[in-house]
């Protein structure tokens, strides 16, 4: 009976990565499908409305979705583990009271503060905007909680479905009443495109609340279980949470804080080489080009951090040391899966690539191509870092990441100001800096596992089958690439390529093992998948 509910776990965990990873690819399409029209819409002048309205809006969103979830779903994942049910409706409710306050408050604050905020930064026209957005905040933060509750159970299609009818009623509605309210004016169609994503919300937190009901009625047995064991009093629950979200929002925050020192540094230090006129290109080809490619793998990556959390602390706190060891080798396996390929497209491809997404920017290809081929690199570490943060994070160890992050960031400073400031290397050394930076987190994140968690990895399976696919990829897309030049254009060629690249990387999936049958039996339409490959290996 161990044994199965330690597969239960671990499937449980390597299913939820696969839905909130294709659940992820599909909002940002849809984001993309949002942010698109939208700025054709409006213009610049009626998009900075809109835009300054966000990272005041964004800051509170980090505060209520960054580390609560998490810190819910740990505990609650822990109480299940040990069948506490009764005290698991006590986070709930703690949780929902902490929650609640604090988006009430941040709410407010910014639907009351909207006219001191636009002025002080002398965007007057946003005040509509800002007004529209707020009421966002608790709406969000509330939603929060039912998504902590379901990632503490491992339901992540509940999970999931918020995230996506959220996205679907933004951009509807958003799209919508921009539309409508151009023809009174700029501003109030930059306000009805913020409407959207206060009516998302709702909509998000509507679906997830039903999914919550019908849920409790299908668990009613074990929520109705009496345990010997006391209610903590809601006050110790409340700390409880704090403890464990507040390391992980701080993690959160490093991420912009290493943005903002790009900012200051890089601009500063090309003007001190005398690239000062070209500073505000070359950052832009790196945060908005390169940077913006690079990130994109950390919409799957990120899904395999919030669903192993869960898995990681109900094994841990069970004591099952073989299961939990082979759940972080799944965890850290399929990130490199992901993040190897992603990682090697976009190094042997970056300038082929920079050309057929941008077009029009064709005489920076060059550039931009070459500070992907440095930043792609990033992938890896992105990703591991992701995944080795959830396992810490899972076993109790959450002030880890953040201060291994911090770490990162103070050496990325230091070769950011050092790196640039090389005329050689100019904008080049803001990419090497980022891949130290969280080449080291990762580094100590992993040191960390195996010194104070006592994990061991079994490295054929974890990083030599994967790589060994990757290696056989990469000679398949240059092959192709190089190939099909001789007697196609040049960005054909690059599609071609890399539909090569992703059918041999399939194949040697297979092939070498690196995915297994257990895997595929978990998947979505993965036994399809397994019926095909059976006909040919027959």
């Amino acid at each position: 009976m161990s044994n199965k509910t330690e597969h239960n776990a671990s499937d449980s965990f390597i299913k939820g990565a696969f839905i909130l990873g294709i659940s992820g690819v599909f909002i940002k399409i849809l984001g993309a499908f949002f942010r698109i029209p939208l700025a054709d819409l409006l213009g610049p002048e009626a998009m900075s409305y809109y835009s300054s309205a966000y990272p005041i809006y964004n800051f509170f969103v980090v505060l209520a979705t960054a580390g609560l979830p998490t810190a819910l779903g740990k505990i609650i994942s822990e109480q299940r583990a040990i069948g506490d049910y009764r005290n698991l409706d006590r986070t709930f409710k703690s949780g929902m009271l902490l929650m609640g306050t604090v988006g009430l408050l941040g709410t407010l604050m910014m639907f009351f503060g909207a006219q001191w905020i636009v002025e002080a930064i002398h965007n007057p026209n946003a005040l509509l905007a800002f007004k529209a957005l707020a009421p966002a905040i608790v709406i969000v933060s509330i939603m929060a909680v039912f998504r902590g509750f379901f990632q503490g159970f491992q339901e992540m299609k509940a999970f999931a479905s918020s995230q996506i009818f959220e996205q679907l009623a933004r951009v509807v509605f958003g799209l919508g009443l921009a539309v409508i309210l151009l023809k009174k004016s700029e501003e109030m169609a930059a306000a009805g495109a913020t409407v959207g994503a206060t009516i998302g919300a709702t909509v998000g937190l509507t679906v997830i609340y039903f999914l919550y009901k019908r849920f409790r009625a299908q668990q009613k047995s074990n929520f109705a279980s009496k345990m010997k064991s006391d209610l903590i009093p809601k006050r110790v629950m409340i700390k409880r949470i704090i403890k464990i979200a507040i390391p992980i929002t701080l993690g959160a925050a490093v991420m912009p804080l290493m943005s903002t020192i790009d900012v200051m540094l890089v601009m500063n230090r090309l003007a001190d080489i005398g690239m000062g006129e070209e500073a505000n290109d070359l950052y832009g080809m790196l945060s908005g080009y390169a940077a913006t490619l690079v990130n994109l793998p950390q919409v799957i990556t990120s899904g395999i951090q919030i669903s192993i959390v869960p898995a990681v602390a109900s094994l841990y706190v069970s004591r099952k040391h073989q299961a939990l060891e082979s759940t972080i080798q799944n965890g850290i396996r399929m990130t490199l899966m992901i993040s190897l390929p992603a990682t090697a497209g976009l190094v042997l491809l970056s300038q082929p690539i920079m050309e057929l997404l941008y077009p029009s920017q064709a005489q920076y290809a060059a550039t931009t191509g070459s500070i992907l081929s440095v930043l792609g690199f990033g992938v890896i570490f992105l990703g591991m870092f992701q995944v080795t943060t959830g396992v810490l994070q899972g076993l109790n160890m959450q002030n880890r990441p953040a201060i291994n992050l911090m770490i990162g960031a103070v050496v990325k400073t230091i070769l950011t100001y050092v790196l640039v400031g090389i005329p050689s290397i100019n904008i080049h050394g803001a990419a090497y800096s980022t891949l130290a930076a969280y080449g080291i987190a990762t580094f100590l994140n992993l040191i960390t596992l195996v010194k104070r968690a006592d994990v061991q990895f079994d490295v054929k399976t974890v990083l030599l089958k994967p790589l060994t696919a990757v290696m056989a990829m990469s000679v398949a897309v240059l092959a192709t690439y190089h190939g099909s030049l001789m007697i196609i254009s040049p960005k054909l060629a690059t599609v071609i390529a890399v539909l090569s690249g992703i059918i041999v990387y399939a194949v040697m999936l297979i092939v070498t093992k690196t995915i297994t049958d257990q895997d595929l039996d978990i998947m979505p339409g993965g036994r399809r998948i397994k019926g095909i490959v059976s006909k040919f290996t027959k």
